[in-house]
Order: C-alpha cells, then structure tokens, then sequence
C-alpha cells in the first residue's frame, strides 16, 4: 500500500459514505509542452493538501482532496518546469504546515505564500521566512469576503507588517474589489500580487469594470498578476480562447510584472449539490500539459516567456 493510499483510506472513512466511491488523483497532464521551456521555469501558484497530516481548518467553506508532494513533483517534472512557489490555501486557515511540508519536500526550489493574521508572532514569521516563504495571502474571494473597508485595512496592515521582511501581499480578488484597493495598493511601499487574472472574467472581455484599474497597477508596476487556473476565469476549456485578449492585454502593459501558475491539484472550492462544507469536493481534472501551451499563445515571444517563466518570479520569490 503506498502513502497515498494508506492516506486516502484514512480520509476516506465516513466522509465519502453516501457521496463518492472513492478518491481520484490529482491530475496529472495529459498532453506534451509543445514549446521549449526555458531552464528554471516556475510554476508561481500551487497548493498541498493532506488531510491526514495536517487537518483542515474547521471553519473552512469547503473540503478538498489529498494532494501531496510527490503527485507535484510528477507533475513538474512532466512540465519540465524546475521551480514551484507553494501558496496556504484557505482550508488551513492561519496553518502554513502543509507548505512548509511541501517546500521541504523541493528544497531549494520551492518557495512559499503563507496566510498570517494578527495572533502569528514575529518569531513565527522568523522560521517560515528561513523555511522560503515570501510573501502572504488574502483570499477575498473563496471565503466570501466583500467588505471593502476592512480589506483596504488588510492591505495597509500586511504593508506595516511585512515591510522591512522584504515580502510582498498576494490578493485573489475580484477586480471590484481591486479596483476598491487601487488607492491604496498605489500608496503602498511593498508589492502586491493579485491571483487568477486578478479575478477578472474572459467572457466579458477587456472592457469588464475594473479590469482597466489592473491592467493600471500592472503597468505602473505597483503590482503583479497571475496567468493562472485559467478555467477559473473562462468557461471555454480546454483551450480557453476568450483569454487571449485579457492575457495578452495584462502582458502588453508590462511584461515585467507577469506571473504564470497552473493553480495544481485543481481544488473545486464549493461543495457537491446538496452538500455541506465538510463533505469532499473532489479535485477538478484539468490537463496542465494543455494549459501551459497556451502560455505561448498569449506570450508568442520565447523572451517574454523568459521573463514570465524565470526573471519575474526569481526578482519576486528570490530564487
């Protein structure tokens, strides 16, 4: 019996009576990168899940399955992608064992966006710092928050707090919630980054409200954006070709501050119909390999590509 198996059963038991037969893995790509990926490529947003190990947050809105190291590892060595930034997703809460895990498990490879808040000692941000970890996240979207005000507060307490660290404030926003932050990201004196392009919608195109506010940081250089788990901004997969012009768009205003992630292993972050918030949600089955090709649809220019894929993240991460 292997880990993984040993881990599944474990979690499996009385969480998937009446629901699913049993676990999936998490995916794995399907399709070759058919473009040459420069040496030290990063694949800039990632999650490890393991249940077993460290439990989830009890206030969590929804419940993912395993995702462990070794399954990204694989994953990253069928991308030919060297590097890995490994992201605390919400289930964890203020809980950054299973990055800290993860990064581990890469050595100097990895590096890590932990979730604090006002309780996490500086002693603690002391061992995640020497572990990888450069920056912290906000997630303003999966935990359903939309208070405007309390969110300008976050940004301005992260930049307080994490400022003489050197490390910067990730975002998973919508862009309303952006566009409310613009004021205060500009004033801000560390960098921000916003997740999943900038929580932005391909089917309405580049004249969305607010997307003009992000494609504004971006070029000023006041913040960077993901090109990452694009099935999260488009409904067109597996190919995603109503992104092309929002990609394109965010790349055209400066290619200095763009980032690519795959968003692996695909956590679906609501749960089943009829479900509750503790009942698993199984890992959404998308085709990296695929995925990552259309980077270089977006990004045509194999020098841009370096930039997205190399320079950028090793100035943001410190690789």
């Amino acid at each position: 019996m292997t880990r993984r198996e040993a881990l599944i059963g474990t979690f499996a038991i009385g969480a998937l009576i009446g629901s699913r037969a049993g676990f999936a893995k998490a995916s794995q790509p399907l399709s070759s990168v058919k473009f040459d990926l420069p040496v030290n490529a990063c694949d800039c947003h990632t999650h490890i899940f393991d249940p077993v190990q460290f439990p989830y947050s009890l206030g969590r809105t929804y419940t993912p399955e395993a995702a462990l190291p070794e399954e990204m590892l694989a994953l990253h060595r069928a991308l030919h992608v060297d590097r890995v930034v490994i992201v605390t997703p919400s289930v964890y809460a203020t809980d950054n064992s299973a990055t800290l895990f993860g990064m581990k498990a890469r050595g100097g490879s990895a590096r890590g966006v932990a979730v604090i808040d006002e309780r996490t000692e500086e002693s603690d941000l002391d061992t995640i710092a020497k572990a990888g970890v450069r920056g912290i996240r906000f997630n303003l979207v999966t935990t359903g928050q939309i208070d405007l005000a309390a969110a300008r507060r976050r940004v301005a307490w992260a930049s307080h707090r994490i400022k003489p660290r050197n490390w910067h404030v990730q975002i998973y926003a919508r862009l309303g919630v952006i566009s409310s932050l613009k004021g205060a990201i500009q004033g801000s004196a560390i960098p921000v980054v916003f997740d999943h392009f900038g929580g932005s919608q391909a089917e309405l195109g580049i004249e969305q409200p607010g997307f003009s506010d992000l494609v504004e940081l971006v070029g000023s250089g006041k913040a960077y954006v993901k090109l990452s788990g694009a099935y999260r901004a488009s409904k067109r997969g597996p190919d995603y070709p109503d992104l092309v012009p929002l990609a394109r768009a965010l790349i055209a205003a400066n290619e200095e501050r763009i980032l690519w992630g795959t968003d692996w292993p695909h956590p679906g972050t609501t749960p089943p119909p009829g479900g509750q918030r503790s009942d698993v949600t199984p890992l959404l089955q998308i085709d990296d390999g695929r995925l990552l090709n259309q980077l270089a649809v977006w990004a045509p220019d194999p020098a841009v590509r370096q930039k997205i894929l190399v320079d950028n993240p090793a100035r943001l991460y410190g690789f």
